[in-house]
């Protein structure tokens, strides 16, 4: 039996920089967390979006039918969010599984990029001019690394990808900052 592709969408962070919810700024007519879901949905992964208490409500209602679930202790890093992503799909998917990993706050990876990681049967992420970007993708011996680690051990400490060379122009954005957003809708319009 094949593994099953699934994804677990990172939106738990506390946005403090930017200073209102990365999940929830607008694209479109919908949310950025929404585009995510709708663009890695595509590849026919089983996604999970991992959240904060405080905006459930509004993540849910922004990504149609995708499982919401909520870290109820999300400052105890990114890899505990990650953690609780795993643990749910575990409970609802039998048999082996890769994951995609997807941080809300680092949209810039194209659809072609998303594509080439989620069909990688090893670990891999993407990387431009010598720099690794997401989505990154886990698979075997390092989800159970991952389960095992703790929760405030950031994830290059854990899993060691393999650099997968794209062509992507964006695949560095990092929304962090209202001076990012600027150019976020544009940047993400050319993917």
């Amino acid at each position: 039996m094949a593994d099953v592709l699934c994804c677990v969408l990172l939106a738990a962070g506390r946005s403090s920089r930017l200073g209102t919810p990365k999940a929830l700024i607008k694209m479109g007519n919908g949310t950025l967390v929404g585009w995510l879901a709708s663009r890695v949905e595509a590849t026919g992964a089983r996604i999970v979006i991992v959240t904060r208490e405080e905006i459930f409500s509004e993540v849910r209602a922004s990504v149609g039918n995708i499982p919401v679930i909520v870290n109820e202790d999300p400052e105890s890093g990114r890899t505990g969010t990650i953690q609780v992503g795993i643990r749910h799909l575990r409970e609802t998917i039998e048999g082996d599984m890769r994951v995609l990993v997807v941080p809300v706050d680092r949209p810039g990876f194209s659809d072609s990029t998303l594509q080439t990681i989620s069909s990688s049967i090893v670990s891999s992420s993407p990387s431009n001019f010598g720099r690794g970007g997401h989505p990154l993708i886990v698979c075997g011996r390092d989800i159970s690394r991952i389960l095992s680690s703790s929760p405030d051990v950031p994830l290059n400490e854990i899993v060691k990808s393999i650099k997968v060379d794209v062509e992507d122009a964006h695949l560095h954005l990092n929304i962090d900052t209202p001076e990012d957003l600027e150019g976020l809708s544009k940047s993400l319009g050319e993917l």
